[in-house]
């Protein structure tokens, strides 16, 4: 069985709290002289108690451990100070650098020029004109690009439209051609209100079918080349009838001329 774990804390009991300091300060000599020799490292340990008691374990004589910390401890102070003094000047170049390409960044812009010389303001006309002149030389590779871009789109276009129009022939030359005109709508004739048989009153059957008969009033649907057709057969059976109203009335008025 093995021991249960120990809760880290102030022991509270003085008697159990000195018991543990000389249980574990014997242990912590005694793993030190361990890792000098197994690892042959220069070790030291020192220990005081509550009482102010020196406990101490040096695997090569404490002052000379001493010593070597003493100049190891300088030695690494003075270089975290230069180490500080050189960040501290790198940060003032920096800081100088950033200060410099802002003024130069407003002289661009045209701002701050009264301080510069009639030579610096020649430097910074020409490398105004070089900036512009790439400038437009950009710009012009771009609408060159452009326009080769455009280009190839109308030519994608016009293939595909005369792709299109070469589908249409081909369908065209498949369907069969018509000879006549055949219309898409039907005509309507309108009835005359004058000859409709609603109006005059269809009490004789005798007058009902002659109204009927040379009425031109019904509503002719169908075709223009049927309608027509069909009117012209129905004034053909009227003719002989007119013709024979038109005798007979002739022969009366006669008759009466002789008379008188």
């Amino acid at each position: 069985m093995g021991r249960g774990k120990i809760e880290i804390k102030r022991i509270e009991n003085a008697n159990s709290r000195q018991v543990t300091f000389s249980k574990r300060r014997a242990g912590l000599l005694k793993k030190a002289h361990e890792l000098s020799v197994l690892c042959d490292a220069e070790v030291a340990v020192i220990v005081f108690s509550k009482s102010g008691k020196l406990f101490e374990f040096s695997s090569s004589g404490m002052k000379k451990t001493l010593s070597r910390y003493g100049n190891y401890q300088s030695s690494s102070d003075s270089k975290a100070e230069n180490l500080q003094e050189d960040d501290c000047k790198e940060v003032d170049l920096l800081k100088d650098e950033i200060s410099q390409l802002q003024k130069k960044h407003l002289q661009l812009q045209g701002k701050g020029l009264n301080i510069l010389s009639f030579k610096e303001l020649q430097n910074l006309e020409q490398q105004l004109y070089h900036a512009l002149i790439s400038v437009r030389e950009r710009k012009e590779r771009l609408l060159a690009i452009q326009l080769e871009e455009s280009r190839l789109k109308e030519q994608r276009a016009e293939l595909e439209n005369e792709t299109l129009r070469r589908q249409v022939q081909e369908l065209r030359s498949f369907l069969p051609s018509f000879t006549h005109y055949v219309p898409s709508y039907i005509k309507c004739f309108a009835i005359d209100p004058k000859n409709a048989v609603l109006n005059h009153g269809c009490f004789d059957d005798s007058n009902c079918s002659l109204q009927k008969t040379n009425s031109d009033t019904t509503l002719q649907l169908g075709l223009p080349g049927e309608a027509h057709d069909r009117r012209k057969k129905e004034g053909d059976r009227e003719s002989p009838s007119s013709d024979s109203v038109t005798t007979n009335t002739t022969g009366g008025t006669a008759d009466r001329i002789s008379l008188a």
